[in-house]
């Protein structure tokens, strides 16, 4: 029998959409809303507690006081300075032993996650709680991205991977060539606003936004929702491409009809099948496809 979900609820609307999720399927619910990030909606009419992100001994004890079993970390942070995050004696051995300011927002997630099944929790990615959640291969919704956007995805994916490699960030945008701006600490929707007094006459530049190569899949997904594509349409952008079976898709039915209604696009680049890999492949068969 399936034990009690426990949701590490960080910004956003994707705690809310994993209550509600749980509930339809009969599971039980414990929400840990973080101070400073979760938004009090997520945790209404829901059992819940709220703790300082770097309380961890007090966070675990909530956890296990209310019989979780297992925990999903979901949610947007800010990660702060060490002098911000005024971390207890429990989190200051963790992150003295894994070396807190010399790891990425990556390198950092997979030692929480592996903390956490140390002290016995099973931990779960989002989309294994969201039916549905991932973008398939190919568009969603009725408009297609044309030869220039073709384009600028293609250099978005090979610039995306880079950024990610390096653990940065995820997301990059191009607009006719030109890279206007690469994701860092500020996230996806700032990366938008930034970019938009940046952007070229003539056609909108696109979102590409992909997984870190070897990233922890349970603890920080791409995630795409409605607020996105509205600021996407809002400030210009043609669409958005993202790695399918990689990005969580929120409220997908209406992304679709949004992404229709404003006339951008949406589509799931399959790793094996984008167009950098196809490039890529075409370059080591001498040209031949």
């Amino acid at each position: 029998m399936a034990g009690r979900v426990g949701i590490v609820a960080g910004a956003g609307t994707l705690p809310r959409r994993l209550v509600d999720s749980c509930r339809a399927a009969g599971r039980d619910v414990f929400v840990l809303a973080l101070e400073g990030a979760a938004d009090p909606a997520a945790v209404s009419g829901v059992p819940h507690a709220w703790c300082r992100l770097g309380a961890a001994a007090q966070g675990l004890a909530l956890l296990r006081e209310n019989c979780v079993t297992d925990l999903v970390l979901a949610g947007g942070i800010r990660r702060p300075s060490l002098t911000a995050l005024r971390p207890d004696w429990r989190a200051a051995t963790l992150f003295a032993r894994i070396g807190y300011r010399s790891l990425g927002d990556d390198g950092l997630l997979k030692a929480v996650v592996k903390e956490l099944e140390q002290e016995g929790f099973r931990v779960l990615g989002a989309d294994q709680l969201l039916e549905g959640a991932t973008v398939p291969p190919g568009p969603l919704g009725r408009v297609r991205p044309d030869h220039q956007s073709q384009a600028d995805i293609e250099r978005g994916l090979r610039v995306a991977r880079t950024l990610g490699a390096l653990d940065v960030g995820q997301a990059v945008i191009v607009q006719q060539g030109l890279v206007l701006g690469l994701e860092a600490i500020e996230g996806t929707d700032e990366l938008i606003r930034r970019c938009s007094t940046l952007r070229r006459e003539g056609p909108g530049g696109v979102l590409v936004k992909v997984g870190k190569p070897g990233q922890e899949p349970r603890a920080d997904r791409p995630t795409i929702g409605l607020h996105t594509i509205v600021l996407a349409a809002e400030t210009g952008l043609r669409g958005i491409a993202v790695e399918a079976g990689a990005t969580i898709v929120l409220d997908r039915d209406e992304v679709i009809r949004t992404v229709d209604r404003l006339g951008l696009f949406l589509v799931g680049l399959d790793r094996d099948s984008a167009p950098g890999q196809q490039a890529a492949r075409r370059n080591r068969s001498g040209g031949n496809p």
